[in-house]
């Protein structure tokens, strides 16, 4: 039945992830926390996850000698997100 659903952009997590870098086509790793108020380490298991299939580069450095990770939304990951949403209308509007 949702078989036309990306299974990985289907999780609540990394389906807020995605929103959020389509919003904002770049974002730190601390905002994600402070708006899904999800485990650091659950977050960095769904953004691995998101990074492995080309939907978000992840981009590592330092900032005030803290580690700080940015994450910014690919053309791929865009797509698939632009999909999903389109596939996901077919559900809350059937034709008739």
């Amino acid at each position: 039945m949702y078989s036309d659903l990306d299974p990985l952009l289907h999780s609540q997590l990394r389906l807020a992830i995605i929103s959020m870098l389509v919003a904002s086509e770049k974002i730190e790793f601390t905002h994600i926390k402070n708006e899904t108020k999800a485990a650091a380490g659950n977050i960095s298991i769904q953004i691995k996850k998101l990074e492995d299939a080309g939907y978000i580069h992840v981009e590592k450095t330092f900032k005030n000698n803290y580690p700080n990770t940015m994450l910014s939304i690919t053309d791929k990951g865009i797509k698939a997100f632009e999909s999903y949403v389109t596939n996901l209308k077919k559900y809350l509007y059937p034709k008739d």
